[in-house]
């Protein structure tokens, strides 16, 4: 499990390239994988716990996308994603660079 640092927005993926101010790292979150995404984690990379679900009762179907902000306040840049799907099925993907990336998607 990982430790969840984070607020959220739905969003994409799409791989992009931006400076982020410190403390204020936005990624869009997209779902392209045909099902509905139940739950969203984001957390540091050198954590191991997840914590919060970002998305709470809400649900990001497919073809859709949300705006997450990460304002831990730690101004780290590395951290890991947690997708889970209606199925029950789960990505992980690791050591993202919320710094550098604004757009991540998900895919079958």
């Amino acid at each position: 499990m990982k430790r969840v640092l984070g607020l959220a927005a739905f969003l994409a993926i799409a791989l992009g390239t931006t400076t982020a101010s410190a403390n204020d790292y936005r990624v869009m979150i997209v779902n392209k994988t045909g099902m509905a995404m139940r739950h969203f984690y984001a957390s540091v990379t050198s954590t191991n716990a997840w914590e919060e679900d970002i998305l709470g009762k809400d649900v990001l179907e497919d073809g859709e996308s949300v705006e997450v902000e990460i304002d831990d306040g730690s101004d780290k840049c590395h951290y890991d994603f947690k997708a889970v799907f209606e199925n029950g099925a789960s990505l992980e993907r690791a050591d993202i660079d919320v710094c550098k990336v604004t757009s991540f998607t998900y895919t079958r």
